[in-house]
């Protein structure tokens, strides 16, 4: 898992940020994320899973957004830094995530065991 590790870290450090609108979920639905991703993420009870995906939303999204934002997993992080994956409100960084390191991502993805959050 260390090498796993590693690899999130350099993801992470090459996927650019940028401002949401205040108030919008628009991309918390439910999603995947690798093992070593969901280790570091509070632990949720089943109850609070299953009303999550009842609602088609996120185990961690709270009423003022994501609770593990600085944690979030490496597809949140993507969502409206790629043209595949473009924020619904038109909101995007200066620059758009590199091709390279997409794909990285969705390799990462692929190849690693993943566990709905």
């Amino acid at each position: 898992m260390n090498s796993n590790r590693n690899i999130i870290v350099r993801l992470r450090e090459n996927i650019p940020s940028f401002k949401c609108v205040d108030g919008c979920h628009d991309c918390c639905g439910p999603v995947t994320t690798s093992s070593e991703e969901m280790s570091r993420l509070p632990v949720k009870t089943d109850a609070e899973h299953d009303a999550a995906l009842e609602e088609l939303t996120c185990v961690h999204l709270g009423p003022n957004g994501c609770t593990v934002y600085d944690e979030r997993p490496l597809i949140c992080r993507l969502f409206g830094t790629t043209p595949r994956m473009a924020c619904p409100n038109d909101r995007r960084p200066e620059e758009m995530v590199d091709p390279k390191i997409e794909g990285q991502v969705h390799h990462y993805i692929a190849t690693t065991r993943q566990v709905l959050v």
